[in-house]
């Protein structure tokens, strides 16, 4: 079943550590997965995974689909002389939002190593400092799930400064709802891969060029920045909608954004998306978003493409995130309704 299909492509997904600036897992299933359906996937320098999926037009006027596999995470900036590791954060996200999060450690050499991310002192039996800290960097730590007493026990695991480090996704399949950190954006990546594998066994057959993108530094604000195939004019991107008390997209809804903090998006483009929308009558909402910025915005300070953005609500974000199956379905149905017409 389609359903079937997309929630189990996006827990995989979603349970393959993939911080930003480590996301050669994420990378490599991805890859494995689209030759297993007959694609030719390719990566540009950066990283990111391009999959033609038809190439048969010599006219400018390629299509690309991109999501995006990096996630939020933390990285490793000083061991601690109590042995706990003082981290930075990849991405943006208030640390109350990891609070007691189980993590897991990755070293250059290979080595993982498991942990907790926790307020520095977190017994309320021992003070009121859990109730009244401030959740910021001095005040949390990463607490490792070893026998270490100080920072050389610690540099004789093998991890140092720069060591990446993964929060637990927790994935939960319940009553149609998913609930997960990192479904920003593997939500929409899982729908990308089930409408490639439609396209496959449908052989469906276009008039243009498309290509699907996952880029791996989408938290950072460059995924999208370089590398495309040529002869592209159109770009959407698919990523999270934003469910907030004056917006319209809820956690069940397909959002298209007419404009996001990078400026409006491509009027022509959003309303086609608009117009399809309504056509095959799927639940939709229009919405600015005032904290965002897409891959699709990235790309045209450097692109000559209309640019679009649209995805599934998505609840709680970048925290332990929400969507239910209703938006994944529709917005599965939006994009195979634009790219087959």
């Amino acid at each position: 079943m389609e359903k079937d299909t997309i929630i189990n492509y996006i827990k995989d997904l979603c349970t393959i550590p993939s911080p930003t600036g480590f996301t050669k897992k994420c990378e490599k299933y991805l890859i494995d997965e689209f030759e297993k359906l007959g694609y030719r996937p390719y990566q540009n320098n950066k990283g990111n995974v391009i999959v033609p999926i038809s190439e048969k037009s010599s006219n400018n006027d390629g299509l690309i689909l991109s999501a995006h596999i990096d996630t939020l995470g933390l990285m490793v900036r000083s061991i601690k002389e109590n042995g706990c590791l003082q981290v930075t954060t990849l991405g943006g996200f208030p640390l109350n939002y990891a609070e007691f999060e189980n993590v897991k450690v990755f070293t250059r050499e290979g080595k993982e190593y498991s942990g907790v991310f926790r307020l520095n002192e977190a017994s309320v039996h021992g003070s009121d400092f859990p109730r009244t800290s401030k959740r910021e960097f001095e005040d949390m730590e990463v607490v490792l799930d070893e026998l270490v007493k100080d920072d050389k026990d610690v540099e004789k695991l093998g991890i140092f400064a720069g060591d990446f480090i993964a929060l637990d996704p927790r994935f939960k399949y319940s009553n149609g709802f998913i609930k997960s950190r990192h479904l920003d954006d593997k939500a929409s990546s899982g729908v990308l891969l089930a409408l490639a594998k439609e396209i496959k066994e449908k052989n469906i057959e276009f008039n243009r060029n498309i290509y699907m993108m996952f880029t791996v530094f989408e938290e950072v604000g460059h995924g999208a920045s370089a590398g495309h195939p040529k002869g592209v004019r159109d770009m959407i991107a698919v990523d999270m909608g934003v469910v907030y008390k004056d917006l319209k997209t809820k956690d069940f809804l397909v959002s298209i954004c007419a404009k996001d903090s990078s400026g409006p998006y491509n009027y022509d483009l959003t309303n086609d998306l608009i117009r399809i929308a309504k056509d095959i009558d799927i639940d939709f909402a229009i919405d600015v978003y005032p904290f965002y910025g897409s891959d699709a915005s990235a790309a045209v300070s450097t692109y000559d493409y209309r640019h679009a953005l649209v995805g599934a609500g998505i609840s709680a974000s970048h925290g332990y995130e929400r969507v239910h199956e209703k938006a994944l379905l529709s917005l599965f149905d939006l994009l195979k309704t634009y790219i087959t017409k």
